[in-house]
């Protein structure tokens, strides 16, 4: 089964950290590598990077007829020093012989032939009607008195950035963070440890995971706008290329010294028309959330507050009583205008405002960028 459309996911968080800006080797946050995923040997003492992951999930949705079949790719980087003492990191995929789940409990391991001592131990057992399946990715270098005196020497013997990338035939993965109501009693079962399962890929079959080392929503993506990756999984594209467009010729020069995917990301942002830069400045992708389906549209939605009727254009003065924020001692007792009255899928009403004494309310409301209170907040004027 194909894994492309998971993979870039899992390499969006895989080059997490990789280099960050100024992008330069010299800078101080460059000078530890690989915040998440790594995989590391055992230390005697059990402390600082783990030695394993573990991922735990549910399988359910096939019948007697359809033997499922489980497909594993281990996905990481292989860091590798160079002549200069900067670790570049080598991306490895190693896909495991496909398992068929036919006779549970099953257990079995498959080595990873990456040039370290590193295995895959996988278990399956049968759950009510689910199969519960575990994953444990273990690396089995032994450690080395030189890996305690600097952590390049420990890094080159593990694994970076690790991830699985599960598929699944004739069956179904639940998700482990809104199941069904049938596996919601299981979930609880799920032991993961150093890493966090969601579900990938097409919304339609639920047939990929993607097992993490930082916590991801049900089927992530990479933003279309994005013309590559900035080596911070957040992206914040934005912000990333407008800094990187203020740095001097020297610090490029030497962000593009350091490794050839930084020289390929202050390549790429100084290639970016004004169009594609325009294109970074936030998209609404959906209002699903706030009015949903059924209920009135922001423009046309109201609340009675002390018995007068509060709606877009109506004008109140504001008294935060919930300390939401710090912002709140500043907007106690300033007049706004209410652009809008919007319900979120629990039920709840928030006045949407901008501030009457704010010169760019105009502005703000024009882009929709609001501020929300409470009714009990807002005294209608």
């Amino acid at each position: 089964m194909s894994f492309d459309i998971v993979e870039r996911i899992a390499d969006a968080v895989l080059y997490e950290g990789y280099v960050l800006y100024p992008y330069r080797a010299s800078a101080a946050k460059n000078q530890f590598r690989w915040q998440f995923g790594v995989v590391a040997p055992r230390r005697p003492d059990d402390e600082g990077e783990p030695w394993f992951t573990q991922t735990e999930c549910l399988i359910r949705g096939w019948d007697e007829d359809h033997v499922p079949r489980l497909s594993v790719r281990v996905r990481f980087l292989r860091p590798r020093a160079t002549a200069s003492g900067w670790l570049e990191g080598d991306p490895h995929s190693v896909d495991l012989p496909p398992i068929d789940l036919d006779a549970l409990p099953l257990s079995c391991c498959g080595t990873l032939d990456a040039g370290i001592d590193a295995s895959v131990a996988i278990e399956a057992e049968a759950l009510d009607a689910f199969v519960k399946l575990r994953l444990r990715l273990e690396n089995h270098e032994p450690w080395r008195a030189e890996f305690g005196a600097t952590r390049d020497a420990m890094l080159e013997r593990s694994l970076a950035g690790a991830h699985l990338l599960l598929a699944i035939e004739c069956g179904v993965f639940e998700s482990l963070l809104e199941p069904s109501p049938s596996a919601a009693p299981f979930v609880p079962q799920c032991q993961n440890r150093h890493t966090w399962p969601v579900l990938a890929g097409d919304r339609a079959d639920r047939t990929r995971m993607l097992s993490s080392p930082i916590v991801l929503y049900d089927f992530p993506v990479v933003a279309p706008e994005s013309r590559g990756d900035l080596c911070d999984a957040a992206e914040i594209d934005e912000i990333l290329s407008l800094r990187i467009l203020t740095m001097t010729d020297e610090e490029k020069a030497q962000a593009r010294a350091t490794d050839p995917r930084a020289r390929a990301i202050l390549d790429r942002i100084e290639s970016l028309t004004p169009e594609a830069l325009a294109s970074l400045h936030g998209t609404m992708r959906s209002a699903d959330f706030f009015n949903p389906a059924g209920t009135p549209s922001p423009d046309d939605a109201s609340v009675v507050v002390a018995n007068r009727r509060v709606a877009r254009g109506a004008r109140v003065r504001l008294h935060p009583n919930r300390r939401a924020d710090a912002i709140d001692m500043f907007l106690a007792g300033q007049t706004a205008t209410v652009s809008g009255v919007y319900r979120d899928v629990d039920d709840r009403t928030y006045v949407a405002v901008t501030i009457d004494a704010d010169p760019a309310a105009s502005m703000h409301d024009s882009f929709g960028r609001f501020f929300y209170f409470d009714p009990s907040e807002v005294e209608p004027l």
